[in-house]
């Protein structure tokens, strides 16, 4: 039997538990830390919610994001926050355009979006590098050229992702493609369900961006070393850390201190080494005008941006 055959029968469960760790691997266990003591008085303590959009299923996420948390839980005065994880892009974007977060780290486009329901840039991650779309296909695919795709099925996570979903289709409709006619677009809710969908069979190709395709490598390498990256495109800047609007300029302060800090210590390095990052590093609203110009193509040529 076929290791599709064997592996098929997993779409009937959520995709987010392939991203599960290995019990066995202590060091990608996350608990929460816990405390006998209060941590101030309930009137002095300001209980902010901290959002990560779906860069992974929330319980990977809540793995490599939580040892933040606890961090900043550490060392803040004043604050106590709580890791808002969301099961797919919709979700996020719906509690993101509420306002429903204190503190979010969105994807670029996101970010600019976020500006129109009560949120400002004080942040992003750092390593630009790393943001952009790539696009994956079987090594025994025979698919070499873009044109190949032609007549087929391509996985994306979500219409909204930026560098797994609008970056890949602007970089196939520049290189010949038309991507209402030429292939069949299928939005399959989470980076990991992308790419284990060309893993299977069921598309010819799939779209991601580096940070999930690392960790797919890491977790499952048997079925890693079946997929190659066959494309990758230019870059923008890297997600965004905004705040709500209504937060104390001091507390914004307080936070990007810490979070703009934290790659000079050992501590501090070990926590990004889980995300992968470098660094988070300050930002403010115009840092994303490379977006927006994108956004603008991107509307124009291909679709806009809530459209499935």
């Amino acid at each position: 039997m076929t290791l599709p055959h064997i592996l098929a029968p997993l779409l009937l469960l959520p995709l987010t538990l392939l991203a599960g760790c290995d019990p066995t691997d202590e060091s990608e266990t996350y608990t929460p830390s816990y405390s006998d003591e209060p941590l101030q008085a309930a009137s002095s303590v300001h209980e902010y919610l901290f959002a990560v959009h779906p860069l992974h299923n929330p319980t990977r996420l809540f793995q490599v994001y939580g040892p933040l948390i606890d961090y900043l839980n550490t060392h803040l005065s004043g604050i106590h926050f709580k890791l808002e994880a969301s099961r797919n892009y919709a979700e996020f974007d719906k509690k993101l355009n509420g306002g429903k977060f204190e503190v979010a780290l969105p994807n670029p486009y996101q970010t600019i979006t976020s500006l129109e329901h009560g949120y400002r840039v004080f942040g992003k991650m750092g390593d630009d590098d790393q943001f952009r779309g790539i696009i994956l296909v079987r090594r025994d695919s025979g698919i070499e050229e873009v044109g190949d795709l032609k007549g087929k099925a391509v996985s994306y996570p979500a219409p909204t992702a930026l560098a797994a979903t609008m970056m890949p289709q602007y970089y196939l409709h520049t290189h010949g493609l038309n991507v209402h006619r030429d292939i069949e677009n299928r939005y399959v809710g989470s980076q990991e369900s992308s790419i284990m969908n060309v893993q299977l069979g069921l598309v010819a190709a799939g779209a991601t961006w580096p940070p999930p395709w690392r960790a797919f490598q890491e977790q499952h390498p048997d079925l890693a070393a079946d997929l190659v990256v066959r494309w990758q495109t230019q870059t923008l800047p890297n997600n965004g850390l905004v705040v709500r609007n209504d937060v104390p300029e001091q507390e914004v302060a307080q936070i990007g201190d810490l979070l703009f800090h934290l790659h000079e210590s050992s501590e501090g390095r070990a926590i990004l080494a889980r995300m992968p990052l470098s660094r988070f590093e300050p930002a403010t609203d115009v840092t994303y005008a490379p977006v927006r110009d994108f956004m603008t193509r991107f509307t124009a040529d291909i679709r806009p941006p809530q459209a499935p």
